[in-house]
């Protein structure tokens, strides 16, 4: 093999190689760092949607202890009518 055989081999192999390696290495770390900034974005997302989602189980709360306390209230009522009329009734037949 003579030297102008190496320094060929070289320029058509080796280089073009490095080259390569070099390119590959660029685009992966930009694919990293585009992976980094979309997880810190859907970080800040799950974060945001945790919070509106224990905003609205605590409105759900709410509205389940307005349902269930106004329904024996007014379940309670009736039973007063129902026992003042029971009264009256029994009252007007005597």
């Amino acid at each position: 093999m003579m030297p102008g055989d190496v320094l060929a081999l070289l320029f058509t192999v080796l280089i073009p190689t490095i080259f390569l390696l070099y390119l590959a290495r660029r685009f992966f770390s930009y694919k990293e760092k585009q992976l980094e900034a979309n997880s810190r974005v859907a970080a800040e997302r799950a974060a945001e949607y945790a919070v509106s989602n224990k905003e609205l189980e605590q409105r759900v709360r709410v509205l389940e202890q307005i349902v269930t306390d106004a329904g024996a209230q007014t379940a309670g009522q009736i039973e007063a009518l129902r026992d003042r009329r029971a009264i009256e009734s029994g009252n007007a037949v005597k």
